[in-house]
């Protein structure tokens, strides 16, 4: 499990960024993450709801990736891309019997997902595959006291999952996603092994919040052969 940042170049495709550097940096990431001649798995994210199971050999390695915001694997390597969403990247272990390789998930947590509960969602599926003993970690995104919204999203937002609930540091009203995250994985009994800083509070962390025209850093979830 690793998150870049800022630092090291974004990794989006969609964003007007040069498509071969782009390439060129997952390369170099892929290289320093010792999985080679495998790649990462990265998303077509679209602030949905779908989480897909990716069995190990049934989808060939594409730049863009599948059109969802959620990938449960068998120990293929997954990304996940964000720049306020909340990534999290889970690793379980197989129950006897389902498989020997670890099952692994990378989920966009935006606030859509976090509203349609696209992190329970992942974890069911991990769970259909045979996981036990998950363990998350959840990455740097937009804090409840940075992320502003109007009253009426927040009402809703917080109407399914309470403690989205918040209040900016300037006293209007806001939501806390990585708050209304560790709870859907503390309700499902989920070891939360890792929680990241706020993307707007830091400049080495890329925020859409802080630029509109920014790039974007990934949540990288592997197993090593």
């Amino acid at each position: 499990m690793a998150f870049t940042d800022a630092a090291a170049g974004n990794l989006a495709l969609h964003v007007g960024d040069d498509p071969a550097e782009v390439r060129r940096r997952r390369d170099l990431l892929e290289s320093a993450s010792g999985i080679k001649p495998r790649h990462f798995q990265y998303m077509n994210q679209v602030h949905g709801s779908d989480v897909l199971i990716l069995e190990t050999g049934s989808a060939a390695h594409d730049a863009a990736g599948p059109t969802a915001d959620g990938l449960v694997s068998r120990g293929m390597p997954l990304a996940v891309m964000v720049a306020d969403c909340v990534p999290v990247v889970m690793v379980a272990e197989p129950a006897a019997g389902t498989g020997s390789l670890p099952i692994l998930a990378a989920v966009h947590a935006g606030r859509p997902g976090v509203a349609a509960g696209i992190v329970p969602a992942a974890i069911q599926k991990m769970r259909d595959a045979g996981a036990v003993d998950i363990r998350a970690w959840v990455g740097p995104s937009i804090c409840g006291s940075c992320y502003e919204v109007p009253g009426s999203m927040r009402d809703s937002v917080t109407a399914v999952v309470p403690a989205t609930w918040s209040q900016t540091s300037w006293g209007t009203p806001g939501l806390d996603l990585p708050a209304g995250v560790r709870s859907q994985l503390e309700a499902e009994g989920v070891a939360i092994e890792y929680a990241g800083p706020c993307t707007l509070e830091n400049a080495s962390l890329y925020s859409y919040r802080r630029n509109r025209e920014t790039g974007r850093f990934a949540g990288l979830v592997w197993t090593h052969d």
